[in-house]
């Protein structure tokens, strides 16, 4: 019975542990592979500091001008960068190598500085905002899908007209509904507009001081579910409107930060609870919108430069990350990382001798990309615990051009050309080298320039023919550097001692030269006014 039982108990065990194979463990055995894993889970977890990428980093050259917008698709695959040189480049991690070239490079709103880049929810179109009233929307290349409408100036109410007056200052998309998209303006309006109608705005947000007057948003932004939208103004407050509710605010607080300063940004974090805003007066602040009078928590001496400074949170949500702005030969841009609950600084990175303006810590890759005010895109990550991204072209080898495919002739389709006059299909450009190799027409080696005397019908490069000896001495350089008065005076004794041109004709007429008296000026200050010279 002993037996039986003894064979039915690691039997059992089997089955309730499918995966385990071989003998049961002794009880109370534990595996301390799997207690040093679950130790540096709970660390990482206590410690908010082991989950920041920043052990290794790449610095892709945007241009020498301030990169004042970042964008990231959704996948990851591909990041752009725009600055207050106009340019937009596009980099694309899964296509280049180690030598981080962008692969495009274009200036969709011609001389304005880009203020902000953002793909859509599901990355096919990219939203620009720039310097002009116009906001455009490329595809994934750049192709220019649609430009918002220009709002006639001359109008005074601001709901009346089609689109913006003046100078924008931020834009994003709509979370959920992928044709969307939110932009704000000097002109004192919010506007949502819809892809597929450039003729006007869908609706509009106008916030008002506590006159009830016009301010201007300096930034905008949806809320997590884009239920809500968001603008900080420059009378220092922030006003949320219901998305379908446009003329009242939900929520607003006055004072959230100090008046006459841009409020450069504003986030929501994933779990919609919470507002991060970074001020215009060094300042960033944390909000709950059900409490909005006064902020959760607030961290100051963060100086900002720009009207685009960015504050980000983390992928778990946990941690709010901002860059700070320095003058000219005034230290090293950082980036600071404050945990969200407690607001305390945890961690600081130094990014370079310039202001750091535009940070982006994106979740599915868990790298953090970063602008900086000496056109420099930074990208911040982990071998271990970031995924692809910049973990993708790091590996790959720089390409060598091969100058022998770039030297190849271009072929040409002609597809109504008779048979005789069609060129054959190019199967690869390595084959058609060899043909041209065999072929004693295609790879004759040039002939060399002539020496001496012309021969076999041709001429020589000089000497030979008048022309080309006239050519040679003319190309000779016979420049005198010398005074010219001195070139002059050289030959003065000699035309004194024996003249030729002018003194022999007057040899018997006038044997001494006789020159002409210089008569003083007359002095006309004694005389009276009518007897002067009129001039």
């Amino acid at each position: 019975m002993q037996s039986q039982s003894s064979a039915k108990g690691p039997a059992e065990d089997t089955d309730d542990d499918e995966e385990f194979i071989g003998p049961p463990l002794p009880p109370g055995f534990k595996d301390s592979d799997d207690d040093n894993d679950n130790d540096d889970t709970e660390e990482e977890d206590n410690n908010p500091v082991k989950k920041i990428p920043d052990s290794h980093e790449i610095t892709l050259q945007h241009g020498t001008k301030t990169v004042s917008a970042l964008g990231l698709d959704p996948s990851g695959a591909r990041l752009i960068t725009g600055g207050y040189d106009y340019d937009v480049k596009f980099w694309d991690f899964a296509g280049m190598d180690a030598s981080l070239q962008a692969f495009r490079s274009l200036q969709p709103c011609e001389c304005h500085q880009i203020k902000s880049l953002q793909y859509s929810s599901t990355g096919d179109v990219i939203l620009v905002v720039s310097g002009n009233s116009q906001a455009k929307v490329l595809d994934r290349d750049g192709f220019p899908v649609m430009e918002c409408i220009k709002g006639d100036q001359y109008i005074v109410d601001m709901t009346n007209t089609k689109g913006h007056t003046a100078m924008l200052n931020s834009g994003c998309w709509h979370p959920k509904i992928k044709e969307e998209f939110l932009t704000c303006s000097n002109d004192g309006t919010v506007r949502t507009w819809d892809v597929n109608n450039e003729k006007k705005h869908k609706s509009v947000f106008k916030p008002r001081s506590v006159q009830g007057k016009r301010v201007i948003p300096t930034t905008c932004t949806y809320s997590r579910d884009g239920k809500l939208i968001a603008a900080g103004c420059q009378d220092g407050s922030i006003q949320i409107w219901d998305r379908n509710m446009s003329v009242h605010t939900k929520f607003h607080c006055r004072q959230a930060h100090a008046s006459g300063t841009d409020t450069s940004c504003l986030t929501f974090s994933y779990d919609g609870t919470v507002l991060a805003s970074r001020g215009g007066d060094d300042t960033l602040k944390i909000w709950d919108i059900r409490q909005f009078k006064k902020p959760l928590n607030s961290a100051d001496g963060l100086p900002s430069f720009f009207p685009m400074t960015d504050c980000c949170f983390s992928p778990d949500d946990k941690v709010l990350v901002t860059g700070t702005s320095v003058k000219k030969g005034g230290g090293s841009g950082k980036l600071f990382f404050f945990d969200r609950e407690t607001f305390q600084k945890l961690y600081e990175i130094e990014v370079t001798d310039a202001s750091v303006v535009r940070c982006l810590w994106h979740p599915k890759l868990n790298q953090i990309m970063v602008g900086t005010g000496n056109g420099l895109a930074k990208v911040y990550y982990d071998p271990v615990k970031s995924q692809r991204g910049a973990k993708l072209c790091v590996v790959k080898t720089k390409r060598k051009e091969r100058q022998a495919e770039t030297l190849t002739q271009d072929y040409i389709i002609t597809p109504h050309a008779l048979p005789m006059f069609r060129e054959p299909r190019q199967r690869s450009t390595r084959k058609q080298l060899e043909k041209d190799r065999l072929d004693p027409m295609k790879s004759h080696k040039p002939e060399p320039p002539v020496a001496g005397a012309g021969r076999g019908g041709r001429v020589g490069t000089h000497g030979v023919t008048l022309s080309s000896y006239i050519v040679k001495n003319i190309a000779l350089d016979k420049t005198d550097d010398s005074n010219p008065r001195e070139a002059i005076l050289r030959h003065a004794k000699e035309a004194e001692e024996n003249p030729y041109w002018v003194a022999p004709a007057y040899a018997k007429t006038q044997p001494k030269t006789v020159f002409a008296e210089v008569e003083p000026e007359d002095d006309e200050t004694d005389k009276p006014e009518w007897k002067k010279r009129k001039i």
